[in-house]
């Protein structure tokens, strides 16, 4: 009995292991992260980190980063995300694509409202250390713009996976979501611990649709007999 069942449970591992170590990776992983995080704002511990990175990117300060940082945090969420969003899951309706636009919109608009929610559960304040360029006034925790930025990018991600665009999807979503977690750090609104959970809870609740919407197995772009 006992070898029968090592046997299939090695059998399991050998066709399943990669999609359990994805889920865990994609999916607990991130979803520990910003349980540990929230627990942390909670109780209103601070962070080691928070202070000092902020610190450091205020001193970078100068123009030309200026400018750079104003624009990522521009298109990062209300001047590029979400328009972008809302094109995006009409366009794949217009496509015929509805299934992959049930999970892009269930996604997206599923997580503008769970910052939303979070954000006054935790009602944590936003930094105060210097004046900032473009000062915001809402709560802190998470941060909205690393959250709806790294959810797009989690969306095309999942949907480009079986395509060959992959890796370009990949590489260019990885490098603007870190521009607009970067450009919220320097403009000095957002702690570092919030911008983490922000790309924690995105990549959780992600993955987590993508999983409901597709069961589990089915893949974006192909039709079922």
């Amino acid at each position: 009995m006992l070898k029968q069942e090592a046997r299939f449970g090695a059998a399991f591992l050998r066709v399943h292991g990669w999609r359990l170590l994805l889920l865990f990776a994609c999916l607990l992983l991130p979803l520990w992260a910003f349980i540990e995080l929230a627990d942390e704002v909670h109780e209103a511990e601070a962070f080691g980190f928070d202070e000092p990175i902020l610190m450091f990117a205020h001193g970078m300060a100068r123009a030309g980063f200026d400018r750079v940082f104003l624009f990522f945090s521009a298109i990062g969420y209300q001047y590029g995300v979400v328009p972008f969003d809302i094109l995006f899951v009409i366009g794949l309706a217009f496509a015929g694509r509805y299934r992959e636009g049930l999970f892009a919109g269930v996604a997206l608009g599923g997580s503008a409202l769970l910052n939303l929610a979070t954000k006054q559960f935790f009602a944590r304040e936003r930094p105060t250390l210097w004046e900032s360029i473009a000062p915001e006034h809402s709560f802190s925790f998470p941060s909205g713009h690393a959250m709806g930025s790294a959810t797009l990018a989690c969306v095309l991600i999942l949907l480009a996976w079986r395509t060959r665009w992959r890796w370009p999807v990949a590489a260019a979503m990885l490098v603007f979501v870190a521009m607009v977690g970067l450009s919220r750090v320097y403009l000095g609104v957002h702690y570092p611990s919030d911008i983490l959970a922000g790309w924690a809870a995105a990549t959780a609740w992600a993955v987590g649709c993508y999983a409901v919407v597709f069961n589990g197995h089915l893949r974006p772009w192909k039709r079922p007999a």
